[in-house]
């Protein structure tokens, strides 16, 4: 049988338009060509394969493989759905990591950048007044503005925000982080997908 490093790797997901969606394992996209909800896409000449034509095709021995008892089946890196030809829900999700993302890691009163460790979440219009944790009413700050800042709206602590905090326009459902990206997925992926670093 195939090492289950091999079935963990990442396979990219095209709707039937051939637009890139999603990435899930080579497991899961092995399933799915199987059972014909998908075909494997060939990397060099972009012909889409159901699951008997995928595994006839030669592997050479240099290259990782689907082990079974009787074949070894070339690791699908891409694959086509043959039902779907929508898009994944775009709405960015409210949490840490994408506020982080969305503010570039930087204090939105006064412009610095001293590392995630130093920088808080901070509520505009402060929670003890009615303030909500949402896109639009949370920023990044240092511990600076976010102590001169205290339980009082930016005025009234004489701070001014440099920018109107909303909901960021990006998709986060599909970023593939640097270093899990196939050579075969390029003519798919726009570099913006791959080289946004994730933020912890």
């Amino acid at each position: 049988m195939s090492s289950p490093s091999v079935l963990s790797q990442p396979a990219l997901v095209l709707n039937e338009s051939w637009t890139a969606i999603h990435t899930i394992t080579v497991r899961r996209a092995l399933r799915l060509v199987f059972n014909g909800s998908a075909k494997a896409v060939n990397p060099d000449s972009y012909e889409a394969h159901t699951f008997e034509t995928w595994a006839s095709l030669a592997v050479p021995v240099n290259e990782p493989a689907i082990r079974t008892v009787r074949l070894r089946i070339k690791v699908p890196e891409i694959i086509l759905l043959t039902r779907y030809d929508g898009m994944p829900n775009p709405a960015a999700v409210f949490s840490r990591r994408n506020l982080f993302r969305r503010d570039h890691n930087t204090c939105q009163y006064c412009g610095i950048r001293p590392g995630t460790s130093e920088l808080s979440i901070d509520h505009v219009m402060p929670r003890s007044r009615g303030g909500k944790s949402t896109w639009e009413n949370c920023v990044l700050a240092c511990m600076d503005c976010n102590r001169r800042k205290r339980d009082r709206t930016p005025p009234e602590a004489g701070l001014k925000l440099y920018k109107k905090p909303e909901k960021p326009k990006w998709s986060p459902f599909f970023e593939i982080p640097i270093g899990r990206v196939r050579t075969s997925w390029e003519r798919f992926v726009s570099d913006r997908y791959w080289n946004v670093p994730l933020e912890p």
